[in-house]
């Protein structure tokens, strides 16, 4: 989903969590939990959060059109979006009786402690469906960052593809909000990594930033859990420490641009 929205962006600092996608989709979880919790089964939990990160990305979209969405304007308003979203977010949840409030404070704050299989399965039709079709995209990608005006002058559909790949952005990363939580960053991180490990190619890097992006969170799962005993420290903290320095230097190389 990173990897996409960087893409479509032109902007190496553009990830869901950074733009409001990952915000719309922790917004419509954690509604999900507080208000339905024991009468709604789980299974229904990724498509609540799709809906919220597609409802926000709808909003994202029409805010930053005029006469075309540019990337500059998609991100301005995407960070105006996510504050917004958070503060809603964190309202519901002091508004919320204590019981599903701790529930949504732990999940907003990212975590895969319990995991189970049922969360596998939940998110696997996400998976099978949509990475192929950004692997569909991927030379479309390719040809956008060159820029709209010769994106056009080569033949692309510019604002119909540039939506199109949003929307696979979007159920990538309600998909993985819904059964991770709110983990910040690994949007961010791990599509520079694949680029650095295979070049700019969206083909190659889609695929490499997914798996890094799984690894990231497996390795901060683990160190979170190992390097504080005897308390279970959720992910989403650790990808956060990591996350923020790596945030800041990007913005110091790109000051200039």
């Amino acid at each position: 989903s990173g990897a996409i929205l960087q893409g479509v962006a032109r902007n190496p600092l553009a990830s869901p969590d950074v733009i409001g996608v990952t915000g719309g989709a922790a917004f419509a979880a954690v509604a999900f939990i507080t208000y339905t919790a024991g009468t709604v089964s789980v299974r229904w939990l990724p498509l609540a959060a799709f809906c919220g990160a597609a409802l926000v990305s709808l909003l994202i979209y029409f805010l930053a059109w005029k006469k075309g969405v540019t990337s500059t304007r998609l991100i301005l308003v995407g960070i105006g979006v996510a504050a917004v979203t958070s503060a809603l977010t964190m309202l519901m949840i002091v508004l919320s009786p204590i019981t599903a409030a701790s529930k949504a404070y732990i999940w907003m704050t990212g975590s895969i402690y319990g995991a189970s299989w049922e969360n596998v399965y939940a998110m696997l039709p996400w998976v099978i469906v949509f990475i192929p079709l950004a692997l569909l995209y991927a030379r479309i990608l390719d040809v956008q960052e060159l820029g709209d005006e010769l994106a056009t002058g080569l033949g692309a559909r510019v604002q119909l593809h540039r939506c199109i790949l949003l929307f696979i952005s979007v159920a990538l990363a309600g998909a993985a909000v819904a059964v991770a939580g709110a983990v910040g960053f690994i949007g961010l991180i791990g599509p520079h990594i694949a680029r650095k490990l295979v070049g700019p190619s969206h083909g190659r890097a889609i695929p490499v930033a997914a798996l890094i992006g799984s690894l990231l969170l497996l390795t901060a799962d683990t160190v979170a859990r190992l390097a504080f005993q005897p308390l279970d420290v959720p992910a989403g903290v650790f990808t956060a420490g990591v996350g923020t320095p790596f945030f800041l230097y990007l913005l110091y190389r790109s000051r200039n641009r």
